[in-house]
């Protein structure tokens, strides 16, 4: 009995030294292995990168910018079935184990062993695959497994199951680079998390494990095996009954990829735009993992007029130079036309023109190709159409199918209405332009084109393309006089005018664009009939520092040189800053400042920038007191006079009645605008509006040459804004340009300007202020409109020289 004893007490004690030493064992290396361990307590305040995005005015999203594709979802938000397909999937434990799910161990080692070492089914908890995928890395080690382990097990102390899941679903990789399950709904299916149906949510939940191996369409078939496998896990944890799983089970892999382009509403320059101000606002940073929500001032049905009519703008005039012939050639021997026509780049904002290739000439005809459009999975359609060019095809052209196109051309084609299978050659402009539309009263810029297209080119002519301006800018030369004391009647010179440019320089002497003097007229003649000679000697009269002083108070130019030649418009600006010049003409003479960002909001919610920055001080009160409904403060600059402002806005409308824009007329609603064509017509200009919208279109080539001896900008530049006009306005009733206050509006001879006696024909209604009227008479004018009598011919004069400069541009 006594050796019983003992033998036992030996065994207790070998027991007890080998259970202290493991248990020492243990500590080291517990503490071994805990000594530099990642602090998990940062994850309470973690902010994944999560993806800018930007939607029009209307709420349609146009544009995302990320380096992860994800958006951040609460836990509270996300539906069960999510919640459900994960836990069955890879962790059905999750809210009974602490952190290291022993059950899970177990289960995994009995599995690979009976698959012959085959790793099929991994022991690692949601919490560990959280602690792997924020703090210790993927690296493949037993040393990784229990630090991920030990982190497991201190993050299941520190938060709740719901945040460590809230973690997990919304930074887990779920392939074609979408991160968290709200990104991959959205880009996997186009639906959010609570529209996901049970096969959808069962193959998202399929995917953490390796997205490449089940990819919807390169492994499909594993991808569905993956997919149903969840659903039976969903079916035996009791998230969902048999029935429910095996209508599932049978559904297919509805899997079409989401692409979020710009170009589906032809706004790549608009987006790229408003990327540029928030990576200049906020940082790249910030926009591609700062989650902002913005809320652009785009109009998308405006934007599609804006395209429509400058392309087709620059394709008039393009065309009208004849046929230079096709984009590229291909070699189609031995070889599938589809294939081969695939590999050539096509501009993807050019709809309804499409790429095609020319099989064969005969008959008055060539049959095409058209280039195979792409399947959601990537890869090439394998179905193929074709059509014909026939004579109405290649009208423009002038010329026989036979000598426009051969076989093996690349074109580009526009289908022909109402006549099925058959197209129109079409050719990319040389030339360039861009057409800016926005509201007048607070610079909200409704659509914004930049060029013919922004795959081309993304130099955004309306923003960054430095052009003089021409005649357009004369409006704010008279705007300036209006400003200071002369009225619409008042009466300027308009006869030969000579610069003394000094010594050993030869002297500059402007002209007119008809090459005409037609003698003393009025200042509305002058901004109607586009008078060079006028304008000069109407800023050498007020002076050039006041007109550069107006020119940078409307925003056209920062410093203008205080030369002569800039009131022509020699100097360079941009479509944007001329179209928010003209928009204070409208507005009343208030400064606007012109964006394509209406609102920006932060990753929570918060907003971070408004645009419309007026003041409502009595907007909170509790209750109505009975009073008058509060009033929001303006507090932008007065830039001009609102009188002025009026004044210039109804000159401006007799350019569109009686002046150089008179095809505007068409439109058949208020308007009122300026055309410019700068010397040897390099740019062509019109800037305009309606009481409601201002416009600004400018045409010219990238590297600036003459668009023809005798191109206008109301030839080519009005008729842009003429056909952009009648879309936007087509629906909007007739509304006349407001009179402000104060304004008088008397009768008086259109040519003269003194004070009409009756309505009869030549008469105009001419805005006038307080303490302003017309002249009651005028000396009569001979045939040439010279003024006799009282005013003899003058004859050229010489002026001293007021600034020293180069010889200008700019004068028509």
């Amino acid at each position: 009995m006594r050796f019983v004893l003992r033998f036992f007490g030996f065994l207790f004690s070998i027991g007890a030294i080998f259970f202290l030493i493991g248990a020492v064992g243990l500590a080291y290396g517990f503490w071994f292995f805990s000594k530099d361990l990642p602090d998990h307590a940062q994850l309470a305040n973690y902010e994944p990168p999560v993806m800018t995005r930007v939607h029009a005015s209307d709420g349609s999203l146009i544009a995302e910018y990320a380096r992860e594709r994800r958006l951040y979802v609460p836990i509270q938000s996300m539906p069960n079935l999510v919640k459900a397909a994960f836990l069955s999937a890879e962790d059905k434990n999750f809210y009974k184990h602490p952190g290291i799910d022993p059950e899970g161990v177990i289960r995994a080692i009995v599995v690979n062993i009976k698959s012959g070492g085959k790793r099929e089914q991994g022991a690692s908890t949601i919490t560990q695959q959280v602690a792997k995928n924020f703090l210790v890395g993927n690296e493949r080690s037993y040393e990784r497994k229990i630090r991920e382990a030990l982190i497991a097990l201190r993050m299941e102390t520190t938060f709740s199951k719901d945040k460590i899941l809230e973690l997990y679903l919304n930074e887990i990789y779920l392939g074609l680079s979408n991160y968290g399950v709200a990104a991959s709904a959205l880009n996997y299916f186009g639906k959010s998390l609570h529209e996901l149906n049970i096969a959808e949510v069962a193959y998202l939940a399929a995917l953490p494990k390796a997205p490449n191996n089940y990819h919807p369409f390169r492994q499909r078939q594993a991808a569905i095996d993956r997919r149903n496998w969840v659903i039976g896990r969903m079916v035996e944890n009791g998230y969902i009954t048999a029935e429910q799983g095996d209508a599932a089970k049978k559904e297919p892999l509805n899997v079409t990829p989401r692409v979020v382009s710009p170009n589906s509403i032809a706004s790549g320059y608009f987006a790229e735009g408003v990327r540029r101000d928030i990576a200049e606002r906020y940082g790249e940073e910030k926009l591609y993992e700062g989650g902002l929500l913005i809320r652009a001032t785009l109009d998308p049905k405006m934007q599609a007029m804006a395209r429509k009519s400058l392309v087709d703008g620059l394709v008039r005039f393009d065309e009208a130079r004849g046929w230079r012939g096709a984009q590229s050639k291909l070699d189609l021997t031995g070889r599938e036309w589809g294939l081969a026509l695939a590999e050539v780049p096509a501009m993807g904002d050019v709809q309804p023109w499409r790429l095609a290739v020319v099989l064969e000439v005969s008959g008055g005809r060539a049959r095409i190709g058209l280039q195979p459009k792409k399947e959601s999975s990537g890869q090439l359609s394998r179905d193929r159409e074709t059509g014909f060019i026939t004579a109405d095809g290649v009208k423009w052209t002038r010329r026989a199918v036979e000598k426009a196109v051969a076989v093996g051309d690349v074109v580009y084609v526009e289908p022909l209405d109402g006549k099925q299978g058959q197209y129109r050659i079409r050719q990319v402009p040389e030339i360039s332009g861009a057409i800016v539309a926005m509201d007048p009263q607070t610079g909200r810029v409704h659509a914004m084109v930049g060029g013919f297209s922004f795959d081309q080119s993304e130099f955004n002519r309306a923003t960054q393309a430095m052009r003089q301006p021409g005649s357009s800018f004369k409006p704010l030369v008279y705007a300036t006089a209006l400003d200071n004391g002369y009225t619409p009647s008042s009466q300027i010179m308009d006869s030969p005018f000579v610069l003394d440019m000094g010594p050993g320089q030869a002297a500059w002497a402007p002209s007119n664009y008809d090459g005409k003097a037609a003698g003393l007229r009025t200042l509305r003649y002058g901004i109607e009939h586009s008078k060079n000679l006028m304008t000069v000697r109407l800023s050498n009269e007020i002076g050039m520092p006041v007109v550069s002083e107006y020119a940078r108070r409307f925003g056209v130019y920062d410093d203008m040189l205080p030369l002569l030649s800039m009131s022509l418009g020699a100097g360079e600006t941009t479509v944007m800053r001329m179209t928010a010049a003209y928009s204070m003409f409208v507005n009343g003479g208030r400064r606007i400042k012109p964006t394509l960002i209406d609102q920006i909001q932060d990753r929570s919610g918060r907003t971070i920038y408004r645009h419309d920055d007026r003041k409502c001080t009595t907007c909170n009160a509790e209750q109505w007191d009975g009073g008058a409904a509060p009033k929001l403060t303006d507090s932008r600059e007065q830039v001009i006079d609102p009188l002025t402002a009026y004044q210039i806005t109804s000159i401006l409308e007799g350019v569109v009645q009686r002046g150089t824009a008179q095809s505007v007329k068409a439109v058949g609603k208020p308007l009122a605008g300026k055309t410019g064509t700068t010397n040897d017509a390099k740019d062509v200009w019109f800037v305009g509006f309606s009481p409601d919208l201002a416009v600004g279109v400018f045409l010219g080539y990238d590297q600036p040459k003459s668009l023809g001896n005798a191109a206008t900008a109301g030839q080519y530049a009005a008729p842009v804004f003429r056909d952009f006009m009648q879309m936007a306005l087509k629906d909007k009733p007739a509304t006349p340009f407001r009179v402000p206050a104060g304004i008088k509006l008397i009768r008086v001879n259109a040519s003269t300007g003194t004070r009409a006696g009756g309505e009869g024909g030549g008469t105009i209604l001419e805005a006038f202020k307080p303490g302003q009227s017309p002249p009651a008479y005028f000396a009569p004018t001979d045939e040439e409109g010279v003024p006799q009598a009282e005013y003899e011919p003058a004859p050229p004069e010489t002026m001293p020289r007021r600034a020293v400069g180069a010889t200008p541009n700019g004068l028509y």
